[in-house]
């Protein structure tokens, strides 16, 4: 070895740097891949976590709708004397039992792709529907923010 020459790392010359980039590639390859099957696994966990959960809240929003329909038969007795609006009320408690037992079976991807089926039939709706969500939302936050204290004496000089 020369004056001008330094050694390597390990007082020696690598013998193939090819071969270590080579190497190191196949590591970082390797690395990714599992980092990737992890990821999708942890993706994978997620949505049966979230699809179990949903379908826990939705049987309890089937049996709030059917105990509303319930109420709806129920408050109906009391218009026994009015035919007409003892069979208004009675069909919304047909209708509401009818959309209990319908959450109650299907399941959260067949609401999802309705959803979606809507969605892609009526954007506009959608889009209306949106809009006067973010409205009610913002007035909503903004009538729940605090007032700023204004001094009844601002001017009032000592």
């Amino acid at each position: 070895m020369t004056a001008s020459q330094s050694p390597g790392p390990t007082g020696a010359e690598p013998v193939n740097p090819t071969a270590d980039w080579k190497a190191l590639r196949g590591d970082v390859e390797g690395i990714a891949d599992v980092a990737a099957e992890r990821g999708r696994s942890f993706v994978d966990a997620a949505r049966a976590h979230a699809t179990d959960y949903v379908d826990q809240r939705k049987g309890d929003a089937a049996r709030s709708v059917t105990d509303l329909a319930k109420s709806v038969r129920e408050s109906s007795k009391t218009f026994e004397a009015q035919p007409n609006i003892r069979a208004f009320f009675d069909s919304a408690a047909d209708g509401l039992e009818h959309l209990g037992t319908s959450i109650e079976q299907r399941s959260f991807s067949e609401f999802y792709e309705d959803a979606e089926a809507f969605a892609r039939k009526a954007p506009v709706a959608v889009a209306v529907a949106t809009f006067l969500t973010g409205f009610v939302v913002a007035r909503f936050i903004k009538s729940t923010s605090v007032a700023p204290i204004t001094e009844p004496y601002s001017d009032h000089r000592l």
